[in-house]
């Protein structure tokens, strides 16, 4: 009986044993369970600031050429010349083209000979009036000396007259007198109407002379016309601009005014980007124009951190029906040739500037049930509390928080994703930061 007895108290203690373990297994296992759950959640954070911030609207644009020009020839001929290359940046008054000019030449000598006639026969009417007009004084001088001698011999044909009723002469003295007289009389009359023919060809020779010079004015007037149809035949630049692609190559036949230019120009400095915006927006920016020039920033995709700075130029007088959106053009300088007519950019429109506005960066937002909220750190025992915010404009990287924050305050950036009310965290550096212990990190 005693081997048995022992053989149990054996087994009870094994057992008591096993128990024993197990139990302080569990209490060690439920221990760490704790510590575990209880572990610190490693978190970035920022601090929210107060700075100024622009109120600006945001929208893809359209580069625009500020201007374009269709190049075609005025006259037709063979082509000569071409002075530029593809895609050239060229002047205004800079030669373009040259058509052949010798038929335009020609045009411009005969025209110069006619002129030359015109001004001959300009010089031989004013000869032939001061002709005329000799004519006319040598033919007053004669009336004068008729007139003369005609009053002579009237006063001796009624002297003889008398004479002959006093007996004193004959009858054939007196008739002589008279038709001397009679004689000097016509010729008088004769010169009176000598007289007006002269002064009729005084008026004819100024008549030749006035259609003269009238030919003159005509053969000037067709000698600037062929010096205008000669100068068709160099094209150059109407504006300083970009060319396109050339259409007609050197040794071709061109039309004067044919349908497709020769070439077209872009004139791209200064430059317009269009762009839309919503017509809701539209009372906003007519009060934010009232009060001035309103800036545009134009970013270039893959080349943001240089914009192009413009004004805001026109605004469009009506909406467009189909899109509810109002159109915005804008001029930029671009004088480094940065935009292009047909290029897609980022449009920034800024109206104004909010000062002291709280901000902080956008990704510390997060999105619930109830709206939006913020993670915000205590710094005294490094917990966080989960805020609801009021979120105004987001301006690159940064949000305006228009309630629920102060400036100083810290919330988290990264790790929300772990976080909870009231969560332990671990602030750790943002990636691609330099390393400082945790002691140095500033809490405000």
């Amino acid at each position: 009986m005693l081997p048995k007895q022992l053989s149990r108290g054996i087994l009870l203690l094994s057992l008591l044993a096993l128990f024993g373990c197990t139990a302080s297994e569990a209490q060690s296992n439920n221990q760490k369970k704790g510590k575990n759950q209880q572990r610190a959640v490693p978190v970035v954070v920022a601090t929210a600031t107060s700075k100024t911030i622009p109120i600006e609207l945001r929208q893809t644009g359209t580069v625009v050429a500020y201007s374009t020009v269709g190049i075609k020839s005025q006259v037709a001929g063979p082509l000569i010349g071409v002075y530029f290359q593809e895609g050239q940046n060229v002047k205004q008054g800079q030669l373009l083209f040259k058509i052949d000019s010798r038929p335009q030449q020609a045009a411009l000598m005969q025209a110069q000979a006619n002129r030359e006639k015109a001004i001959a026969q300009v010089k031989q009417a004013q000869a032939n009036l001061s002709q005329t007009i000799a004519q006319v004084n040598q033919a007053k001088a004669n009336l004068l000396k008729d007139q003369t001698q005609a009053k002579n011999a009237q006063a001796q044909a009624q002297r003889y007259s008398t004479l002959l009723t006093q007996g004193a002469i004959s009858k054939e003295q007196a008739d002589q007198y008279r038709t001397t007289s009679d004689a000097q009389k016509a010729t008088v009359l004769a010169d009176s109407e000598g007289i007006a023919n002269a002064q009729a060809a005084v008026e004819a020779a100024k008549a030749d002379l006035n259609n003269a010079k009238a030919e003159v004015s005509a053969a000037e007037a067709a000698v600037d016309s062929a010096k205008i149809a000669l100068s068709y035949n160099s094209i150059v630049s109407p504006i300083n601009g970009r060319t396109g692609s050339l259409k007609v190559n050197r040794g071709n036949l061109v039309k004067d005014n044919d349908t497709n230019p020769l070439v077209t120009i872009s004139q791209i400095s200064p430059i317009y980007v269009t762009t839309s915006l919503p017509q809701s927006l539209l009372p906003e920016l007519n009060k934010y124009r009232a009060q001035g020039k309103i800036q545009v920033d134009a970013y270039i995709p893959k080349d943001e951190q240089r914009p192009e700075h413009g004004e805001l130029f026109f605004i469009d007088s009506g909406v467009d029906p189909t899109t509810g959106t109002i159109q915005l053009k804008s001029s930029f300088a671009n004088t480094d040739g940065r935009l292009s007519p047909g290029q897609f950019v980022n449009v920034v429109v800024r109206l104004t500037q909010q000062p002291n506005a709280i901000v902080v960066p956008t990704t510390a937002i997060q999105t619930g049930q109830k709206g939006q909220f913020v993670y915000v750190l205590n710094p005294a025992d490094k917990t966080v509390d989960m805020r609801p915010v009021v979120v105004g404009n987001a301006v690159g990287n940064e949000t305006v928080i228009q309630q629920g924050l102060q400036a100083g305050e810290q919330v988290v950036t990264d790790g929300q994703f772990n976080l909870k009310p009231k969560a332990q965290v671990q602030i750790k550096q943002p990636v691609g930061s330099r390393q400082r212990p945790e002691s140095q990190i500033e809490t405000r």
